[in-house]
Order: structure tokens, then sequence, then C-alpha cells
């Protein structure tokens, strides 16, 4: 008898189990909140390396292109992913230099150390499993792009004020061909400064639904941009004219400890940028690399060969970027290579393909011809920008060695 007796589940035990279900629900989709992509937008895009704000396209469409569309995302986006570490690394490790050289002008470490240094620390982070676990990483990186943004933007003003106005300069120096591949090379650094390649990887970690959290998310950083680093471009021009520095912080002179402090929060915002651009060669790697039978059986497995990897993975942007550290190529490249095609050419590229056109013929056609001049336009504009990049990184070259001391 008492076996055909099914007892009543207690009502603490049925709350336990729904949220044990609710919270596998999640797992097999996203577990980021509007709040944690903020903190993800904010940390790609906000970083030290870029002072211009961002466009909603990657994050507003849906795109069904299949495989080619697929394969063409995943090049740029590893393109650009590696592009962008070596250019922040750099500028981690100028900044991390600074600090230093306040408290020990005579120190003898350099450049390299300071690559070397901040790179064991991200090293150290990649041994987190996904974007998800950085929620926390990047709350703290918002809070210090703010930081960053809004000292930068009082020395700057600061400095500017103290500079006599009549020695500055806003016209272009050298000679024509010059200006002409300095004009290619800005293009490309401007697609850097507004290009996020990390938007789909963000998205894929939001809970339903994840298209509605991604965008007031986005709308969230955007306004954490826009009070902050289209300020920081303006001032930074009108403060140091045609020479001011690929990296900002390097122009600024006194007061002194406020750069420290600016160089401080510019090294914790580019940590977490780092990681989050690390993110899809990791997860490229894992899913392909690793089974999930081999894992399954031997669950150390899968940190042993994730800490091999990542060592490998920060070896070789660590040695790129001290051996080669010219901050303003690396932008400009990673931005004409990778940033351009993924941001502009590919979001106009996937509308055309996708179909969602306006039922009036006129206003179809305009939409179609404005899509493909775009796509066009930009596709031009990578090709010009890599092309001045690579002439000055071949200059550069030439004019400093390998692992100079920047």
């Amino acid at each position: 008898m008492h076996s055909d007796i099914i007892p009543s589940t207690p009502p603490a035990a049925a709350a336990a189990e729904k949220h044990e279900e609710e919270e596998e629900e999640e797992e097999e989709g996203g577990r980021g909140t509007w709040k944690h992509a903020a903190f993800h937008v904010a940390t790609t895009i906000a970083t030290p390396a870029a002072y211009a704000p961002l466009p909603f396209a990657l994050a507003s469409l849906g795109w069904p292109l299949g495989f080619w569309g697929y394969w063409s995302v995943a090049l740029f986006q590893q393109v650009a992913s590696l592009g962008n570490n070596i250019a922040i690394q750099i500028a981690a490790g100028s900044s991390l230099k600074a600090v230093y050289k306040y408290f020990r002008e005579d120190g003898s470490l350099t450049l390299q150390h300071f690559i070397m240094f901040f790179g064991a620390f991200e090293l150290v982070l990649s041994q987190l499993p996904d974007i998800h676990s950085l929620r926390w990483v990047n709350a703290l990186c918002t809070f210090s792009t703010i930081g960053f943004a809004a000292t930068t933007i009082g020395v700057t003003i600061y400095d500017g004020k103290k500079t006599d106005r009549n020695s500055i300069s806003y016209s272009l120096q050298g000679s024509s061909s010059r200006k002409t591949f300095r004009a290619f090379n800005a293009l490309a650094i401007i697609a850097f400064s507004f290009g996020d390649a990390m938007l789909p990887e963000i998205q894929n970690t939001m809970r339903e639904p994840a298209r509605k959290n991604m965008y007031k998310g986005v709308s969230a950083a955007y306004s954490v941009i826009i009070l902050s680093y289209w300020q920081l471009a303006s001032c930074g021009y009108w403060a140091f004219g045609s020479e001011v520095q690929p990296y900002i912080l390097s122009s600024l002179s006194v007061p002194e400890w406020t750069i420290v402090m600016a160089n401080l929060f510019a090294v914790i915002q580019i940590s977490g940028c780092y990681q989050i651009y690390c993110r899809p060669t990791y997860a490229y790697f894992e899913e392909n690399m690793l089974s999930s039978k081999a894992t399954g059986r031997y669950p150390l497995r899968k940190y042993l060969v994730r800490l091999i990897f990542t060592s490998i993975y920060m070896a070789l942007i660590t040695l790129i970027a001290a051996a080669m550290p010219f901050f303003g190529d690396f932008v400009s490249i990673c931005g004409a290579i990778g940033f351009t095609p993924l941001d502009f050419v590919f979001p106009s590229v996937a509308y055309l393909k996708a179909g969602r056109m306006p039922k009036d013929a006129k206003c179809r056609l305009s939409m179609q011809l404005l899509n493909f001049a775009i796509s066009t336009w930009f596709s031009v504009v990578a090709v010009l920008g890599c092309i001045g990049a690579v002439k000055f990184i071949i200059e550069d070259i030439k004019t400093y060695k390998f692992f100079h001391d920047m």
C-alpha cells in the first residue's frame, strides 16, 4: 500500500525545484541582464585606445546570412581581436610605465617590462570561463572609464589653457604625399575608434528577451560614451592641435598626480576590454579542440588545456606588442582590416541580404542604393587605410629598432 502512495512535495522543495529549472533554462540560453550588457559594451567601446562613440548597427540587426556570413564575420572578428589586443597592450604598458616613472624617475624598467607585466595579469584573468564571468570586472572597468574620461578631459583643458595658444598649429605638416598617407591612416584610426567587433559575443550572453536586453544595455553604454569621449576627442585636438599624440596621455604634462590617476584608470579599463576581445579566440578553440567526452572523464583536463592555450596566446600578443610598440600604427591597421569590414561594410551587406526593405518602390530603391554606396565606400576606406597603416609601420621599423623603449 505504501508503495502506491506518492508523497506530496513540500512548498519549499517545490520552490527549490522551480528555481533549479529556471537556472537550467538560463544556462541553456544566456544569463546576462541588460546591466551586464551595459558593463560589457561600455568596456569594449569606451577604451582609452579610442575617443569616439559607436553606431548602433550591429546591436539591433538580426542577420540570417548563412555559411559565408558566419565565416566572414569570424575572420574579421579574429583580426580585430588580435589587432585590438596588441594595440591596447601597448597602451597599458605605456600607462604603467608613466606611473612607474612618476615614483622612480631614474628607474631602469622599460616599456617592454610593463607590457610583460600586463600580459601576465591578463593570463590570470583568462582563466575565467566566459564573458558572463567578467561582468563584475567590467562593472569596475565601466566606472574606471568615467574616471579616466573626467580626469583626462580636465587635465587636457588645464594644459590647453596653460599653453601659449599662438604656438598651437592645426595645419598638417609634411609633403603632399605624406599628408595623403596620413589621411588614409586617419580613416583607419577613426574606424578603430568607432568599432566594436564583440557585440555578437556580448548579445550571446543575454537572457531572453535577448534583443531587448541588448538594446537597453547598448543604450546605457552609449550614455557613458556620449558624455565622455566626444568631449575628450575635441578637447584634445583643441589643446594640442596637430601635435597631439596617438595616445592622449602622452601629450599631458601637468599636474602630474592627475596624470598618474588617469593612467591608473586607463590600465583598469583596458584590462576588461582586453579580456572581452580574447574571448572569441578562446571560444573557437574550446569548441573545436575540446570534446565533451574527454572533459567529462577528466575534469581537470579542460583547465589544463585552457591554461596552455591562453599562455601561448598571451605570449604571442605580448611578444608582438613588446617588439613593435607602435600604438598608432596597430590602431590604424586594426581599424582598416578588422573594424571597417565588420562595422561598416558588413551591416550594409547584411541589410541587403536580409531583405527588410520598405514596401514603397522608391523607398526600397533608395535604401538599396544607400546601403550599396555605404558598403562600397567603406570597402575603399579599408583598402586605403591599410595602405596608410602599412606605410607608417614600415617607416617606424626603419626609424626604431625592435623592442624599442618608446
